[in-house]
């Protein structure tokens, strides 16, 4: 069972597998930290690379608390949750990454409280950042269907089918793709002074480009992940290298 701990009313399980330096990793949409962190092999990764790791159950997935309000997802009360989770383990300052929406959750982490970002890595979201609000809103549709069945759009059987797979709330995702479509300006990106890593597939159709992200950013710098699309991105070894590499010469 996750350890947990509450952020006003809202419960927050996570994991903490016990090392050095600490990187906290916020997974995407529909996942939770073993779907997306555990079974691609990245805790593994990286605790074997001697890190601290820590990796959160989003709000409304996963073992953390179901809210079923869109306002509730807003992406900077998301990105609370994860500064949250670094005062109750008594965090300073982390390396931060995050996945898709975990992503979009991470930049906002940086832009709204910098000192607590050591460094991030964005996974699966490049520019889109900026000039998208994520994926289709219809894939809550999709989500609050009567039934796999009477889903014919495709990317909405695609996530239907996934979060039947992990068992998730449907109608506390609904709510999430509902509430969570912010953006960042290019300006606010500009404002992000710790060291970046966009990481984004080569056959990603979701996340749009991670060299124009990389280039607003100050200290940024893009990782193409080769023949990857955006599901199959997670757990590549290129990533994987790409951001052991990152961590290790982050200045």
């Amino acid at each position: 069972m996750m350890p947990s701990f509450r952020n006003g009313d809202v419960e927050i399980a996570y994991l903490d597998e016990d090392g050095g330096e600490p990187i906290v990793l916020v997974h995407g949409f529909a996942s939770t930290a073993a779907v997306n962190w555990v079974q691609p092999g990245w805790v593994q990764t990286l605790t074997r690379a001697g890190r601290r790791v820590i990796a959160l159950d989003n709000r409304g997935h996963g073992a953390s608390g179901k809210l079923y309000d869109p306002a509730a997802y807003h992406t900077r009360l998301m990105a609370d949750d994860v500064r949250a989770l670094l005062d109750h383990l008594r965090i300073e300052r982390a390396d931060v990454m995050g996945y898709s929406m975990g992503a979009r959750i991470t930049a906002f982490l940086a832009v709204m409280h910098s000192a607590r970002v050591r460094s991030m890595i964005l996974g699966g979201l490049g520019i889109r950042i900026v000039n998208d609000a994520g994926l289709p809103v219809s894939i809550a549709d999709a989500l609050q269907a009567p039934s796999l069945a009477a889903v014919t759009d495709s990317m909405g059987r695609m996530f239907r089918t996934f979060a039947e797979q992990t068992k998730s709330d449907l109608h506390a995702l609904a709510a999430c793709i509902r509430g969570s479509r912010q953006t960042l300006t290019a300006d606010e990106v500009r404002q992000i002074q710790v060291p970046a890593l966009v990481a984004v597939g080569t056959k990603d159709p979701v996340a749009g480009s991670a060299h124009e992200l990389a280039a607003l950013l100050p200290r940024g710098q893009a990782l193409d992940i080769p023949d990857r699309d955006h599901m199959l991105s997670v757990g590549d070894r290129v990533f994987k290298a790409g951001v052991i590499e990152f961590l290790s010469i982050r200045a």
